[in-house]
């Protein structure tokens, strides 16, 4: 497999450095929540004006229709120069995209991508997170509306979204994975409840999101009723895959900045700093060739594929890893800021949750035991 750019992404490639160098706001701090949120929204705009959003989209929709591939090129590229991560809207949009009627598409595909309507993911619950057939939050059918009741957690920018993607059981009688459907939720609806998160770092991105017998139409539901199972895994294979190439230059970024600070003399190491960073320069450039391995897979076999797990198992504990040893390269100077490029205790702190959010790696190793390699389902009758 050759993994170098063909000549049209050369040149899109390039067309994309160029624009980043007169576009991209690089490392300008952020104080609070808001102020983040808000810099975000700005550089989802800016993004979607230059016609970067939705690469890979139908371009009726607002997209491109370029193939996949360009997608990873402008995470890389967005990843390499330090710039915010492009705004995580894709897997939502697919979901609607693939599943969604015409009507649905055309409400609210274009709003989506260029930001004018912001939008959250209801999956997670207290009691179903990595296992989420496990959830409670039901949806019961009366006359053209669904009413919702239950709560969702770990709802990341619940607080600012006009939309969520609710996933809620529908048929409480049948089992599991069946039964489940998915709606899409006014968030300012009444009997919607949204309270923050407080995390280790500070950040108060994520929320607890309490739903009590909010009026849903029956005409925003994705999909079959008591089918959205498929959807659901749809939706997570897509929030897994192109965004990894971003986060890998983004590791390389770390790397590049130790590695310097090393040669000129900031830093205190020994062997064993040099062994742990020769290990983890390994592990990226494998995790960076897997990730275009990964990216032909999906191009040739679709998104539903259990060999996604490998992915998040790989990359999560090549982050915490990658963190760990900058926080200690570092030192104390962390603690007030003083540790040059990037905030080294809050990506540390953040890291810490690479193996439980998106599914945790017990749960990955699981579905690649049963899915992957066929071995027998734990507890189940043989």
């Amino acid at each position: 497999m050759d993994f170098n750019d063909s000549q049209e992404e050369a040149e899109f490639r390039s067309e994309l450095r160029s624009w980043l160098a007169l576009n991209a706001v690089v490392d300008r701090k952020a104080t609070t929540d808001d102020e983040r949120r808000n810099q975000m929204n700005e550089w989802h705009r800016l993004l979607y004006s230059g016609g970067w959003m939705g690469l890979s989209w139908p371009t009726e929709f607002g997209g491109r229709g370029l193939p996949l591939p360009y997608e990873a090129i402008l995470n890389d590229e967005v990843g390499r120069i330090g710039a915010p991560a492009i705004p995580g809207v894709g897997f939502l949009g697919r979901a609607i995209l693939d599943f969604g009627t015409e009507e649905q598409r055309r409400r609210f595909i274009p709003s989506l991508l260029s930001g004018e309507t912001r939008w959250c993911q209801g999956f997670s619950e207290p009691d179903a997170g990595s296992d989420l057939a496990n959830m409670r939050t039901r949806a019961i059918r009366v006359n053209d509306h669904y009413q919702v009741d239950g709560q969702k957690i770990w709802t990341s920018g619940a607080r600012w979204a006009d939309k969520c993607l609710l996933l809620a059981r529908t048929d409480p009688q049948q089992h599991r994975h069946r039964g489940i459907s998915c709606l899409v939720v006014d968030m300012r609806a009444k009997g919607v409840d949204i309270r923050p998160i407080v995390q280790i770092s500070g950040d108060r991105d994520f929320a607890e999101v309490y739903f009590d017998e909010v009026l849903v139409p029956a005409s925003d539901r994705i999909g079959e009723e008591n089918r959205g199972w498929q959807l659901a895994m749809r939706t997570l294979s897509y929030e897994r895959g192109l965004a990894d190439t971003g986060v890998i230059s983004r590791f390389l970024r770390v790397l590049h900045h130790l590695e310097r600070a090393q040669a000129d003399g900031e830093l205190r190491t020994d062997m064993e700093f040099d062994t742990r960073l020769a290990g983890i320069r390994a592990n990226v450039e494998v995790l960076r060739v897997h990730s275009l391995r990964s990216l032909s897979r999906r191009m040739n076999e679709g998104a539903d594929s259990p060999l996604g797990s490998v992915d998040k198992l790989f990359l999560s504990q090549t982050e915490q890893s990658l963190h760990r040893l900058a926080l200690d390269a570092v030192g104390a100077r962390a603690l007030y800021g003083d540790g040059g490029e990037g905030d080294w205790l809050f990506d540390y702190l953040f890291s810490r949750a690479a193996t439980i959010y998106g599914g945790s790696s017990q749960i990955q190793k699981n579905i690649l035991a049963e899915r992957a390699l066929g071995l027998p389902v734990a507890g189940a009758h043989r």
